[in-house]
């Protein structure tokens, strides 16, 4: 399994230039609120991911009064040798991706490269809010475990851009519209047929997690529903495309796919408290973890921001026999309550971390 090392963070949110050496076990990092501890995650996912978890565009990484961040990490590979990856990010959005001395091509080809898991309070968006943040879920977990369809995406989202910019101009051109058409539904039956594949592979884990967590009180699912559940995509656009003209953008596609979580056959965002759906985001990512292990045939690193949040105690003690019981890789964990990781922590191991986040500052205190 690739483990973090050591990292540099360069004018990275409110970090302004600070070096952090890992365990390659468990490392917990402790602070009050607006300190910089999730600013520290993000920057790891950052150079696995090569964007931001929670930032949609890179000009709210910058420090205040900069234009441009560094980030870099060297890193222990699979098969014991060290690599050093960095990535630096101008002010007008140009990224430069580095493994060692070679530059990547596109960075799209680092995707992967580095499997990565963050469980944090902001997935609760995707219980709570639209369909958008369920599928940013999905696509950043298949996008790690399979570059063809990261590239089908890729190439889909490039035609719908350039579809729906042909509708708001209102300038249809019939035989244009036609191309466009099969060539998204070429792109588009692969990646649903991908998704709803993975959704099947991902209930059962989930559910098998969920129970563990919550001591198994209730009865979680996930459906996948998708437009091309009603035929090919190509079709579905002929007979919709007098209403896109109306509507001057593309209103059928994967882009409008979902995925429902229940709870005891009830959406989980109308009968599920706090505490449930908490356990429930857990569960998903625990098992996309299990999935990312198996697909990559590798641990990944885990990021768990914020984890005992809204939990009781009981679930906090669930969760935490099952972190030291699966055999999870390199693990990084945030929390305000020092003395409550610290307790936690020992108890399940003595190969750990203790780092302490000050204003943007990383300090080990590991006695």
């Amino acid at each position: 399994m690739p483990t973090l090392d050591k990292t540099v963070i360069q004018d990275f949110r409110n970090i302004a230039l600070q070096e952090i050496e890992f365990s390659p076990n468990v490392n917990c990092i402790s602070g009050g609120n607006g300190e910089g501890k999730t600013n520290l995650l993000d920057a790891i996912w950052y150079l696995s991911m090569t964007k931001s978890a929670f930032a949609a565009s890179d000009r709210f990484n910058f420090r205040h009064g900069c234009t441009a961040f560094a980030l870099s990490g060297t890193y222990t590979m699979p098969e014991g040798q060290k690599s050093r990856f960095s990535i630096k990010v101008g002010e007008g959005g140009e990224k430069k991706m580095r493994r060692d001395d070679k530059t990547y091509s596109r960075i799209s080809e680092h995707i992967g490269v580095l499997p990565i898991v963050m469980v944090s309070p902001a997935d609760i968006a995707m219980v709570s809010e639209s369909g958008d943040e369920r599928r940013r879920f999905i696509n950043s977990v298949l996008s790690q475990m399979d570059r063809e369809y990261l590239s089908s995406l890729q190439q889909y989202n490039r035609l719908l851009l350039q579809r729906n910019r042909l509708l708001k101009d209102g300038m249809v051109d019939e035989d244009l519209l036609d191309t466009f058409d099969e060539r998204l539904s070429v792109l588009a039956s692969p990646i649903s047929a991908r998704r709803e594949e993975f959704c099947r592979a991902l209930e059962p884990v989930v559910r098998k997690y969920y129970g563990e967590i919550s001591g198994g009180k209730e009865d979680v699912s996930i459906e996948y529903r998708s437009d091309l559940q009603g035929g090919p995509l190509m079709d579905i656009l002929k007979t919709r495309r007098d209403r896109d003209r109306l509507l001057r953008f593309t209103s059928a596609g994967i882009q409008r796919d979902d995925f429902v979580f229940t709870m005891d056959s009830h959406p989980i965002r109308r009968c599920g408290s706090q505490g449930q759906q908490k356990s429930f985001i857990v569960a998903l990512k625990f098992a996309q973890y299990e999935l990312m292990r198996q697909s990559c045939r590798t641990e990944p690193m885990m990021l768990l921001d914020d984890l005992f949040d809204k939990l009781d105690p009981g679930r906090i003690g669930n969760l935490l026999g099952m972190v030291a019981d699966k055999g999870f890789g390199q693990i990084f964990i945030t929390d305000s309550d020092k003395v409550r990781t610290r307790g936690i922590v020992d108890a399940v191991t003595s190969d750990r971390a203790y780092i302490k986040a000050e204003g943007g500052v990383f300090t080990r205190t590991d006695e």
